[in-house]
């Protein structure tokens, strides 16, 4: 049955109403329908976003793919089946499909900043940041255009730079508080400070949903630290959490019954037969704000060695390959899949360095997978970070986190957690003896050269006076240690849980 214009338009405004409150089923359920009656191009991108929204991006591609076989200059298509490659970690062709949207429409702004986000993902700062700054000439007023220049410049230390779009970022949107907490971070606050009493006015005065105050009371609680007015840092730092906590609704029984399935797997002997991977890989992980990020400034700053920072590929892998149906699979009944992960991994970190050098991972959590890791890479060096425990966990507490890190929003989960990661380490470590090496952040801080030089022995490295030096090293940093890293090693970190230990027994006691 045909539809009047007048029908269509009224439906595709319901349908884009639903679609801007994730009303993501009935969107594709009802956009569907219509298609079949009204072959029109805002149908394929509505159903093409319904689908992203859900995280389904196989449809979304395979929605759009439909649309670009009638209109293969569709730029607004050609830029979502880019998203939707970019969301599956299908880097190459994200790329070819934003370059097709660009070259059609050179000044397209959506597709110059996802072009942009995808350059800083693979390291290319240079080629992102002028993406970034031809978007911000065309129009300068978009918020994601200067927030994503302001991280970029952060990540590589140009911290005045940074700040200068993060404050655009607020004169756009006073609301957008995730920029009040990455000013926070490169600022060293005294009462007088303009920002800081522009944010103490804003929580006061303004409406502000609960993501947004969970930002700024992390934002405040580091200006208040830097006061060394512990007990309102404190109090701000919980409010912090406790409205993210509201927001994740985080249960460490997941986690739990995750570590426990894998200890159960790899208790087994394993008879997994493997050809070398032919890059050299460096994984780098433990406890997030062990000192992942310096160990890596330390390796990565060797002249045989690459920085690849904290990359998703690996956790992606796994669960595409050896999870199904809410379990992890036993990797010696997916012996023919080890060859083909192998290279997947490597074909994924070649997008970012494809030389000879040894290659650095330093994805924390890639501790849950060390039995896997050592498995699919035979000659691979795993570098496990070790902290104080309770300085660890108040440094996970203090600061906030855009990856998947629900567990530190609480003091009890954080315990709590901190004990099944160190059971799982400890598992590992008897499992497989003699493979990965500790790192203790302690002991770097006290003996730099002689923790660096047995820490490149192990990584088969020969010694290089550049690693040392490791504050010199322009890497970017994506991650909260972006200043830290970035500085000579310094001991003010440890015993940093100290001045507000009558607010951690909890804690202590979980730990102990």
């Amino acid at each position: 049955m045909k539809i009047t214009e007048k029908e269509f338009e009224n439906k595709i405004t319901i349908l884009t109403n639903k679609l801007k409150v994730n009303n993501f089923n009935e969107v594709i359920k009802d956009g569907l329908s219509l298609i079949k009656k009204v072959n029109h191009p805002i149908l394929y991108n509505i159903l093409s976003l319904a689908f992203q929204g859900k995280g389904d991006f196989d449809n979304s591609i395979k929605i759009i793919d439909e649309g670009l076989k009638l209109d293969p200059k569709n730029i607004f298509f050609l830029n979502n089946i880019g998203l939707s490659y970019y969301k599956k970690n299908e880097l190459s062709k994200a790329e070819e499909y934003y370059n097709r949207a660009i070259e059609i429409n050179p000044n397209y702004i959506n597709t110059l900043n996802n072009l942009a986000t995808l350059k800083k993902d693979l390291d290319l700062v240079d080629e992102a940041i002028e993406l970034f700054e031809k978007s911000l000439k065309l129009n300068d007023k978009v918020l994601e255009t200067n927030y994503n220049l302001a991280s970029i410049l952060q990540s590589i230390g140009k911290f005045d730079q940074s700040i200068k779009y993060f404050m655009k970022t607020l004169e756009i949107n006073p609301k957008f508080t995730k920029a009040d907490r990455n000013i926070a971070m490169m600022t060293s606050y005294n009462n007088d400070n303009e920002h800081f009493l522009k944010m103490k006015k804003k929580i006061s005065e303004t409406s502000l949903s609960k993501i947004e105050l969970h930002e700024l009371h992390f934002a405040i609680g580091k200006a208040y630290e830097d006061l060394k007015n512990h007990p309102e840092a404190f109090d701000n730092y919980s409010k912090a959490n406790n409205y993210k906590k509201e927001i994740t609704g985080y249960n460490i029984k997941k986690d739990r019954e995750e570590f426990n399935s894998l200890k159960k797997i790899f208790n087994k002997n394993l008879d997994v037969k493997n050809s070398f991977n032919t890059k050299k890989l460096i994984f780098i992980l433990g406890m997030p704000r062990s000192g992942t990020s310096l160990a890596e400034q330390i390796i990565s700053s060797h002249s045989e060695v690459y920085g690849g920072g904290e990359l998703i590929f690996l956790t992606d892998i796994i669960y595409q390959n050896f999870y199904s149906e809410n379990k992890f699979l036993n990797i010696s009944e997916s012996k023919s899949k080890i060859q083909q992960v192998q290279n997947n991994y490597i074909k994924k970190i070649s997008l970012i360095d494809s030389s000879e050098k040894s290659f650095t991972d330093k994805a924390p959590l890639n501790f849950k997978w060390i039995g896997y890791i050592l498995n699919i890479f035979p000659n691979v060096k795993i570098v496990h970070c070790k902290r104080d425990p309770l300085d660890n966990c108040w440094s996970l507490f203090k600061n906030n986190f855009d990856g998947n890190l629900n567990f530190s929003n609480n003091l009890s989960d954080l315990g709590e957690y901190y004990k099944i990661y160190v059971d799982l380490m400890s598992f590992w470590k008897q499992k497989f003896p003699n493979k990965i090496y500790d790192l203790v952040y302690e002991h770097l801080t006290r003996d730099q050269e002689n923790e660096t030089k047995k820490l490149l022995k192990f990584c088969e490295l020969s010694w290089d006076e550049n690693c040392l030096k490791h504050h010199e090293n322009k890497k970017s940093i994506k991650t909260v240690s972006f200043g830290q890293a970035r500085k000579p090693i310094y001991k003010s970190s440890i015993n940093s849980s100290e001045k507000y230990k009558d607010y951690l027994n909890e804690l202590k006691s979980i730990l102990n």
